[in-house]
């Protein structure tokens, strides 16, 4: 069931400090591998280093890297809620949009609807900041996420697939 926008709890978004940058880092390099891991993509004993690889080349100066978002939500009261990590140059060079590397919504918040206020809030700072459109990619296995990228609006522009010859 599709929440009403005007019964959604409002999320505002601010820069991230550099001692959540780097708890946030942290925390990135270790859920990507595992989902890396999950998908069949890296085996686990390589995983937690390419993933920091990865980071490191998205994010050559760190927090001060260009063209790049790191953001904390909150709700009125100043409760944290969750993250986003939204490029403002797209990975491949698509004009005019934005791409949404990360979002996480804190493991003790979810399920109250503020995964949509918050990707409500990171779209709104990248429209704000020029951008036309905001591009994801989702790992197949997150169906929860996928469901509410679809019902915000969000439609599928490629899609890869596999299927294991193995079994």
């Amino acid at each position: 069931m599709r929440e009403s926008l005007a019964h959604m709890t409002e999320v505002t978004v601010r820069a991230m400090s550099p001692q959540e940058f780097d708890h946030w880092q942290h925390e990135l390099a270790a859920g990507y591998a595992q989902e890396q891991v999950a998908a069949g993509n890296w085996p686990a004993e390589e995983a937690l280093d390419r993933a920091r690889e990865a980071n490191a080349t998205l994010l050559p100066q760190g927090m001060a890297t260009p063209d790049m978002l790191f953001l904390i939500g909150e709700t009125a009261d100043g409760s944290p809620v969750g993250h986003l990590w939204i490029g403002l140059t797209h990975p491949r060079g698509v004009p005019d949009c934005a791409f949404l590397y990360d979002i996480e919504v804190a493991p003790e918040r979810r399920g109250a609807g503020l995964g949509r206020a918050l990707l409500a809030a990171g779209e709104a700072a990248a429209r704000e900041r020029g951008a036309r459109a905001l591009e994801l990619n989702v790992f197949g296995s997150n169906e929860r996420a996928a469901s509410l990228y679809r019902t915000s609006g969000y439609r599928v522009i490629t899609q890869h697939m596999r299927k294991d010859l193995l079994a």
